[in-house]
This record gives structure tokens, C-alpha cells and sequence, in this order.
């Protein structure tokens, strides 16, 4: 039997999210009739480049900065969630419940959050949507790297930070099921929309034969399908994440190169 690694590391709250891709993903496996090997011990980046990946999911941004060439692209998801549809996201940029400021141009000189420097929603996005109010080539006074988007939101509500780029799925999927992590904050304002993440399986893969079997297995298992609030993995290819690319020089442009 074939082997591969298979993991859909992502989207993990709330527990009945990582539960149910773990179900998909193993019907996945069943159709496809290959062994899932243990990845445990690999990074995420080694994941993504391993020479023996079969099926996990990355973010937009580091696909077209550091993956290009070095993955197939499989398809992405087509969400039904308030923040998300058409196989595109965004990022929702949040604030505690109790603060005053209700425009994004008065945090200017404030304490930003970021989940890491390569992630598209929590840095690719929310720098395309602040670049327009940046001064002097900055927007905030101080960033903290807070390591994901969950911790951004907990940073927040510990005021340890006064504005973050959350994930609109990830934002979703907590505030659908009424997460603590999600009470007493705010949505200050909406970025651009982008392609949702992408799944990628290496080079030489049957790539369209994995996205199929992605489709069958959400078709056999509503409940599964229900929960991930994924209607289909619509095809996808490495050239609909460009506009992350467009994102990021349009800040360059207005004088946001970074944060």
C-alpha cells in the first residue's frame, strides 16, 4: 500500500473541528487507499516539503513566497460562514469589547499583534488594510509576534495588545460555537478578501484524483461536512494567490513595507 504523510493542522479550535477533519481526512485516506505516516516529529514547514506529502494544508502567503515550484496546489475550500464564501476569506481586525476607539485610523501609534511575519490574514492582510493610514512608514508605535491567531485574541482580552488580524474562519468557527476565546472582543473593521488556504500535495502527485477523493469523502459524511462548514474543495491553482502578492506591493506602495 502506498504511504504518505497527511495532516490538516490549520483550523484545530474547537476540539469538534480538529475531530472532524481528522474523520475526513482518514475516509480520505481510505478512498485514495494509502497508509497515513506518522508526523509527529516533523515541522510544519518540513511537512509541506516533504518528499513523501500527500495531503496537508498551508497558508496562501508562504506558498507564493517560500513554495512556489516546490508544490502542487490541490484545490482550496469553499466555506458557508458568515466571513467566508466563493472559496475566498479575510481577516477580521479586533479589539477589546471596552475600547473606546472605533476607527481604524485611531489605533495609528498603538500595539499591534501579529500571529507570525508570513501568514496572510494575520500580517499579509491586515498590512494591505492599514497601509492607507500608515505614517512615516509605520502604523503601530509596537508589534508583538504572538505565535497564532488564538493567542492574538487572548493577548487582546489580557490587554496585552490593542489591535490583531484574526482569521475570519478561525473567528467563525469559535464565535459559531460561542468560545470564550471570541467574548469581549470586537470586530473594528474587514480586510480584502483572498483565496482561502490552500491544501497542496508534492510535486508529481495526482493532484486533481486527491481533490476528487476530497469531495467524495465530505459527500459520504454530512455531519462531517456540516461541521468543517465546507461545501466542496473547489479546484484551485497556484496563480489565484497572486493577488496576495498585488496585497502586498499596493502596501509597499503607500509606504508600508512592513511592520
Amino acid at each position: 500500500m502506498p504511504q504518505g504523510f497527511a495532516e490538516l493542522l490549520m483550523y484545530v479550535a474547537p476540539p469538534r473541528i480538529r475531530q472532524a477533519q481528522e474523520q475526513w481526512l482518514s475516509r480520505v485516506l481510505d478512498i485514495l487507499g494509502v497508509q497515513r505516516l506518522d508526523a509527529q516529529d516533523l515541522e510544519l514547514k518540513a511537512l509541506w516539503l516533504s518528499p513523501q506529502l500527500l495531503l496537508t494544508q498551508t497558508c496562501g502567503y508562504p506558498l507564493m513566497t517560500e513554495l512556489q515550484g516546490k508544490v502542487q496546489v490541490v484545490g482550496r475550500p469553499v466555506y458557508q460562514l458568515p466571513h467566508s464564501a466563493n472559496g475566498n476569506h479575510c481577516s477580521l481586525l479586533i479589539a477589546r469589547e471596552d475600547d473606546l476607539r472605533r476607527a481604524l485610523v485611531e489605533f495609528r501609534g498603538s500595539h499591534g499583534l501579529l500571529n507570525s511575519r508570513d501568514s496572510n490574514s494575520g500580517m499579509n492582510l491586515f498590512r494591505h488594510a492599514l497601509a492607507p493610514l500608515q505614517q512615516n512608514g509605520a502604523f503601530f508605535a509596537d508589534v508583538t509576534l504572538t505565535g497564532g491567531h488564538r493567542s492574538s485574541l487572548a493577548a487582546i482580552k489580557a490587554g496585552d495588545g490593542d489591535l490583531a488580524a484574526i482569521d475570519s474562519v478561525t473567528f467563525d468557527y469559535l464565535a459559531r460555537d460561542g468560545s470564550e476565546e471570541v467574548a469581549g472582543v470586537k470586530v473594528i473593521a474587514r480586510t480584502a478578501e483572498g483565496p482561502c488556504l490552500p491544501y497542496i500535495t508534492r510535486l508529481g502527485a495526482g493532484a486533481d484524483v486527491i481533490r476528487e477523493a476530497m469531495n467524495q469523502a465530505l459527500t459520504e459524511l454530512p455531519d462531517v461536512a456540516h461541521v468543517l462548514a465546507i461545501s466542496e474543495v473547489m479546484s484551485a491553482s497556484v496563480e489565484d494567490y497572486q493577488v496576495l502578492l498585488d496585497y502586498r506591493q499596493q502596501a509597499v506602495s503607500q509606504g508600508l513595507a512592513s511592520f
